[in-house]
């Protein structure tokens, strides 16, 4: 879970984007998402996949199973 919260917090930096952006762009409260940031939270698979549609990377990627994006 702490690459998972790793990875999102560099892919969120690196498009510049705030948190209640993210969270907004996947109908997330911005309690929720910020839990999945800060790895105090694990998202349900459905959350996973629009996280990984939205940062243009794969779920594998995300949960540090692999490091090609």
């Amino acid at each position: 879970m702490e690459e998972m919260s790793t990875r999102l917090l560099s892919l969120r930096k690196e498009r510049n984007l705030k948190q209640t952006e993210v969270a907004e762009a996947l109908g997330l409260s911005i309690s929720s998402y910020c839990r999945y940031e800060y790895g105090q939270r694990e998202p349900t698979v459905s959350v996973l996949i629009r996280m990984a549609d939205f940062y243009g990377v794969s779920i594998d990627y995300l949960v540090g199973r692999n490091d090609v994006r």
